[in-house]
């Protein structure tokens, strides 16, 4: 699973507090031991660390990021085994109902059972029946609307199987609502614009499992350590088309107009990767060693799908062979739908996308770099990892979300090529980073309060980069080899951390115990203070690791270290096995440059002395992306040196895009000597350069530029092919605007763009009149969920300009998106646009008491408390 790129894999009370405007310092961070002089370690505590008695009354302090004590979380056990699950199913559109039979086949698992209890959330049960011999029995049952408890006939033993067949009504609108910030709602089953009265978007049905929800839909065991076979049975209105696991095989027509359409799975899976989907979708079709590939999306999409999903046929090539197991499902369909509750989900044989990471105007495409084309990857790599082997627990998610995670990476470093690849890399460091300043678990979780929690950036982005050091350690042709040992011994079948460990150690021959240990089952990372020194052709090359270790490991880091003599790199491989550690190397002379963890492979926070004409020759002689990025990042503070500033202008003409963005973004705000020839360098970067992303990036570096006049250039950026580039334009705009500009962008102001619409709802935040509050209203009916997050402040800043007397139909407005807008973002969002309008319409206060003292979802009800 993936959740929506822009909240992606986060801890939901993280994800609010990002979007509640509190910065991570506001939030408390841990703090780091320090060593004075003569090398004594001294913990510096954050302001909101608590000191508590430790034994022989030493203090030992707790940092804000350590979780509470958690409850053990087992695997489920297992009692009884779902072989097979038969499904026939039909919809009540207006009541948002599904009516369904289950024939499920059950066997004891190991001791005999008389009984059967399965998971059924909400339902109105008909009937349970036994199958016997082509004959159904009356069975009694007792039903609490979560759990269905069915006595048998019998005792069964592990040796026999028996049929249960169950009619029921699913009713998933009437659960209680719950979600999270990867999964924001748990009711399996959607109606999307049932009744066809909302005409910005299509009817359609759809399912999302993970975690535990799909038995708000049909009745059985839900946990990841189950595996069966199905067959669904799905009758719907003769003009929609139909989805699910499987193959179809069988079509037929029906008297009263409806078609009824048997989706078949051979291969068992886990209970939470069965899907269906309904809708009147377009198909577009691939293939790949016969296989069918599908592409089912909107049918305003059909010409631009292939532009998103069509190298799929090439990544189950890539993806096949690097792994040495073919991909092992009857076909594979990837499914775009409306309102989806997370981002991608990896169905067997048919993911499940949200509508706006997939499809895309041609125009938008101009847009798109690897987002998109990871998410396919990345749903993809589950039908191996997850799908194919699957966790046994959520304990082990990272065994499915850190490989699908680390896909992203092997198909860029496939397809795009290095530097691509590690801009993957870095984007993920960064956001786990982030993430470890609130939160530091291990990767497998035992202890976690909640089995929603494990879907944060510790699974995904820390899981796929400890991966890549696994692989870094080991080297590609074991790497790779351990894989296929672990995915063909197995295959069909739950796992936990071990079977991982233990494929590898088969393959190297090494007990790698220490690095499943440290990276797996330890919480942190390494924190690291790196500094050098040269004397008698040899450099002192001491590594301190200042982590806590009262509650982080001291770990053991192969490394490589890079040594530049006469502009020649010479690699040292070194193992820091200590908390302070000093290596000596080589050299024939005093080098430019030694740059610790060369080839940018370890998960750590580091600090590396080094000074400016270091990082200038790093620059020069980067071997990668990642030693660009970082000296250009080093170096922002220093940009009124002219050294400085000259790599910096050298960097606006580098290969690789990313380069020249986080070199404009080095630029902005610069007041240094070369402001002139700086500020025409920027200029023509937002006026020619190929990628949409560095266009965009230079006029909000322009628009940094205060008591300068672009407003030629802004202009000329409205017609920008690029949307990117357009809503950066409008921005620039917003904070300088012409004597044109509002009359300009109003010719905007009915694009569908998300991005657009956010630039010129801000626009008019800032320089709008009456006309635009009219248009605040109107567009807030059509612009959705998290889009509305921004939208909405900005209503609010328009509104602050309105007369008292005005603001009412507003207000009213933002009261009802932030009492039940079922998204959690656009109920932020209005949230705090009524928090904007209380000092100057007090009666808004008694509303935001009401406000917060409703809300149901915990985490959101604590943001709010923390707004007051």
């Amino acid at each position: 699973m993936i959740s929506y790129m822009k909240y992606r894999v986060l801890g939901l009370l993280s994800v609010m507090l990002l979007h509640s405007g509190l910065t991570l310092a506001q939030t408390g961070k841990a703090g780091k031991p320090d060593t004075d002089k003569n090398g004594t370690r001294h913990k510096t505590p954050a302001a909101n660390e608590v000191p508590v008695a430790a034994p022989k009354q030493d203090i030992v302090i707790i940092p804000s990021w350590l979780p509470p004590d958690n409850p053990v979380q087992p695997a489920a056990t297992v009692v009884t085994n779902v072989l097979d699950t038969k499904l026939d199913v039909r919809f009540d559109w207006a009541k948002q109902w599904l009516l369904g039979t289950a024939t499920l086949t059950l066997r004891p698992h190991f001791y005999p059972q008389s009984q059967v209890v399965l998971d059924a959330k909400g339902f109105e049960v008909k009937s349970v029946r036994l199958l016997v011999n082509g004959k159904e029995k009356n069975l009694t049952y007792a039903y609490d609307k979560q759990k269905l408890t069915i006595t048998l006939d019998r005792s069964y033993p592990r040796t026999e199987a028996y049929q249960v067949r169950v009619s029921y009504v699913a009713k998933p609108n009437e659960l209680p609502a719950s979600g999270s910030a990867a999964i924001t709602s748990n009711k399996g089953l959607y109606f999307i614009n049932p009744l066809g009265t909302d005409n910005t978007k299509p009817r359609q049905i759809w399912t999302q499992g993970e975690t535990e929800a799909n038995s708000a839909w049909f009745p059985t065991i839900d946990k990841p350590n189950q595996r069966m076979t199905q067959e669904i049975a799905l009758t719907v209105e003769d003009k929609f088309r139909t989805i699910s696991n499987g193959l179809l095989i069988s079509s037929r027509k029906n008297a009263d107009g409806t078609r009824t359409d048997v989706w078949k799975q051979v291969l068992p899976a886990a209970p939470y990767l069965t899907m269906l989907a309904v809708g009147e979708f377009a198909v577009v079709s691939d293939t790949w060693r016969g296989k069918a590939v599908e592409y089912f999306v909107d049918s305003p999409y059909s010409t631009t799908a292939k532009a998103v999903f069509g190298h799929t046929p090439e990544m189950l090539e890539f993806f096949s062979t690097k792994l040495g197991v073919e991909f092992p499902w009857e076909k594979y369909a990837q499914v775009a739908v409306h309102d989806f509750v997370s981002g991608a989900m990896e169905n067997t044989t048919a993911s499940t996308f949200q509508d706006k990471l997939t499809q895309f105007t041609t125009r938008e495409l101009l847009d798109i770099t690897y987002e998109p084309e990871s998410v396919v990857a990345h749903e993809l790599f589950h039908q191996w990892f997850g799908d194919y082997v699957t966790s046994e627990s959520w304990s082990n998610l990272p065994l499915n979300e850190a490989f699908a995670d680390y896909s992203e990476f092997l198909w860029a470093e496939h397809k795009y090529g290095s530097a691509e690849a590690a801009l993957v890399q870095q984007k993920a460091l960064t956001a786990y980073l982030e993430e470890s300043q609130t939160k530091r678990e291990p990767l497998i979780r035992y202890h976690y309060a909640d089995r929603e929690d494990m879907f944060d950036r510790h699974s995904y982005s820390k899981g796929g980069r400890v991966l890549h050091m696994l692989r870094q350690y080991v080297g590609d042709e074991a790497f790779f080899a351990s894989l296929n040992r672990y995915l063909t011994r197995n295959k069909l079948s739950s796992v936990e951390i071990a079977e991982l460990r233990l494929a590898f150690e088969e393959v190297t021959g090494e007990d790698l115990m220490w690095f499943f240990d440290q990276w797996f089952l330890k919480r942190g990372h390494p924190e690291l203070q790196i500094t050098h020194s040269y004397a008698g052709n040899q450099v002192a090359l001491r590594v301190r690791q200042v982590q806590d270790s009262t509650f982080s490991p001291i770990y053991q880091l192969p490394v490589t270290v890079t040594t530049w003599v006469n502009n020649q790199p010479v690699n040292h491989r070194i193992i820091v096995t200590k908390a302070d550690q000093t290596f000596a190397l080589p050299v024939s002379q005093r080098p430019a440059l030694v740059k610790f963890d060369a080839t940018g492979q370890l998960l750590a926070e580091i600090e590396e002395e080094r000074s400016t004409e270091e990082l200038l020759y790093q620059f020069y002689h980067a071997q990668n992306f990642l030693q660009k990025y970082e000296a250009i990042t080093l170096l922002r503070g220093k940009t009124m040196e002219l050294p400085v500033s000259a790599m910096l202008r050298n960097a606006l003409s580098d290969d690789f895009w990313a380069v020249r963005q986080t070199a404009v973004e080095a630029l902005r705000r610069y007041k240094g000597s070369e402001g002139t020839a700086i500020r025409k360098d920027l200029q023509k970067v937002a006026a020619k350069d190929p990628k949409t992303q560095v266009r965009a990036a230079a006029i909000n570096s322009l628009a940094s530029f205060q008591n300068e006049d672009y407003g030629q250039l802004y202009t000329a950026a409205l017609t920008d092919s690029s949307y990117t580039v357009t809503s950066a334009a409008i921005n620039a705009l917003a904070k300088a605007p012409t004597v044109t500009s509002l009359k300009e962008i109003t010719a905007l102001q009915e694009t569908k763009n998300a991005a657009l619409i956010d630039a010129i709802s801000n626009y008019f935040a800032l320089n709008g009149t009456a006309d635009q509050y009219e248009w605040f209203l109107r567009r807030s009916n059509d612009v959705r969920n998290e889009a509305l997050y921004q939208f909405l402040q900005n209503f609010a800043t328009l509104m602050l300009r309105m007369p008292p007397v005005e603001r009412d139909k507003g207000i009213a407005r933002l009261e009802i998106i932030a009492r039940s807008y079922p998204n959690q973002y656009a109920r932020l969002g209005a949230y705090k646009g009524l928090s904007m309008l209380v000092p100057s319409s007090p009666s808004v206060k008694l509303t935001l008491q009401d406000i917060r003292s409703r809300e149901k979802d915990k985490n959101l009800a604590t943001i709010y408390t923390m707004l007051q």
